[in-house]
């Protein structure tokens, strides 16, 4: 059986192919303003990739943000489900789940079944996600791809004391203001993530093992930043960012 997953992000929209539970590949686009058609896109993009045909789908599974916007899908599921079936299946050790995305970011414990047994979401503030990574980017003009190592040359991480995006990026004006160095300022705001995810996490009570999913997963200032604030050593998949999609995909073996 070969079944697909599309997750419809606010940046980024995800989309996997398993066949018979094998993963088969995946695809990563940007949402844009219409997010029914990026859904659309990315679905077809990975089948053009794979050299399947659309009838070779036996079920379609959307989830995200945007998942009730497509409607070529058979069902539409919760991230949080999607991403606790997704890091299960990446990886069955796992028993919590930090997912930072682009305007949430979510804490999820799972059972021994990959089952959800408690999660904690943030999706009233872009605080400690990735476009509160984007606007202090900006800020401090640099690449966000590069956010992640000019961070780990830190001599000593700023303070930010702020944990709303506006007033953030205010603070993180005054210290470039001052001279701080970037790399202490981009510390700093790694270390600001970390403080308000990891109360997250402490209210969820998340366990080891702990897996990181999500865009900002590839970020490994804030996965460092997150280790030292819970003590615990977080495994981050190459899969991380399109975690949601194939745990939709795998939900689409045992749907009926």
């Amino acid at each position: 059986m070969i079944t697909a997953g599309i997750d419809i992000g606010s940046i980024s929209t995800k989309a996997a192919v398993l066949s018979d539970g094998k993963l088969l590949g995946t695809r990563v686009i940007f949402t844009g303003y219409h997010a029914e058609a990026a859904g659309r896109t990315v679905f077809e993009e990975l089948l053009t990739e794979l050299g399947l045909e659309r009838s070779a789908i036996r079920r379609v599974i959307s989830t995200g943000y945007g998942r009730n916007s497509v409607k070529f899908v058979d069902k539409a599921v919760t991230e949080i489900t999607c991403h606790g079936v997704g890091a299960f299946y990446l990886d069955p050790g796992a028993r919590s789940i930090i997912d930072i995305g682009g305007q949430d970011s979510k804490v999820i414990v799972i059972d021994e079944k990959g089952k959800v047994k408690n999660f904690a979401m943030n999706d009233k503030c872009a605080a400690g996600t990735g476009r509160f990574l984007e606007v202090m980017a900006r800020a401090l003009e640099v690449d966000l791809g590069v956010f992640g190592n000019l961070s780990l040359k830190a001599g000593s991480p700023s303070r930010i004391s702020s944990l709303c995006t506006v007033f953030a990026e205010s603070e993180v004006i005054s210290l470039i203001s001052g001279g701080e160095h970037r790399e202490n300022i981009i510390a700093g705001i790694h270390e600001s993530i970390a403080a308000r995810v990891a109360a997250m996490a402490n209210r969820v009570g998340v366990v080891p093992p702990l897996v990181m999913t999500g865009g900002v997963a590839k970020n490994m200032g804030v996965v460092k930043a997150l280790e030292k604030k819970l003590e615990m050593t977080i495994r981050v998949s190459e899969y991380a960012q399109v975690n949601g999609a194939i745990g939709a995909a795998v939900l689409g073996m045992s749907m009926k």
